[in-house]
């Protein structure tokens, strides 16, 4: 037990001052997104020119909508539902299925997988983690632009492995987000093919 104390005052010891301002920060932009209040923006996403996307989301707790250029999705939490425009098809998944999106599974993500440091970039701020020794997430480093004040996201750089993806982010809301949003409009869709892939 002695040992145990001796290595978490260690380990708290080891955090600088920087860290521990860069680590407070992180949390409030955090949880202006992921926050019961729920939040929305839009994103433009560009993994090293091989993929581009981009699209309005909204988060509140567990569940998201998102709109893309090709898919409008809906995730109450319980069931996600996929409705791909150009095939006239909703999908039907698990709501936390990796199989709904190819990327989300690339992207788990665990706050205390990273160590934290805070530089000033220009009017912003930049936050950059990076992935502690024998952390288990896929998320190898975080540069994250906040705006100075108010910490609303504006941009991030996140690598997997060895590859960089490039998210913008603008017309960022916290707060004011219903539950209905998330609600899959089953009439608007009831001309369209059904695919189920539940387990």
């Amino acid at each position: 037990m002695l040992l145990i104390v001796l290595q978490t005052l260690a380990a708290n010891a080891q955090e600088t001052p920087n860290a521990q301002q860069a680590r407070r920060i992180f949390d409030k932009a955090y949880k202006q997104v992921f926050g019961p209040q729920g939040a929305t923006l839009h994103y433009d996403v560009n993994i090293i020119g091989i993929y581009k996307t981009q699209g309005t989301i909204w988060y509140k707790g567990n569940k998201q909508k998102f709109i893309d250029e090709k898919v409008n999705t809906w995730n109450d939490g319980k069931t996600a539902y996929m409705a791909y425009r150009k095939k006239h098809t909703v999908e039907v998944h698990d709501a936390q299925s990796d199989k709904k999106d190819k990327y989300s599974g690339k992207f788990k993500f665990d706050v205390d997988d990273f160590t934290y440091a805070i530089a000033e970039d220009g009017n912003d701020l930049l936050l950059t983690l990076k992935q502690k020794r024998h952390a288990k997430g896929t998320i190898k480093e975080v540069q994250a632009w906040v705006k100075r004040g108010t910490f609303e996201p504006l941009r991030l750089r996140i690598k997997v492995a060895f590859i960089w993806t490039t998210v913008h982010i603008s017309n960022f809301r916290s707060g004011g987000i219903t539950d209905d949003l998330f609600v899959f409009p089953r009439s608007q869709y009831k001309d369209w093919k059904f695919i189920d892939k539940r387990k």
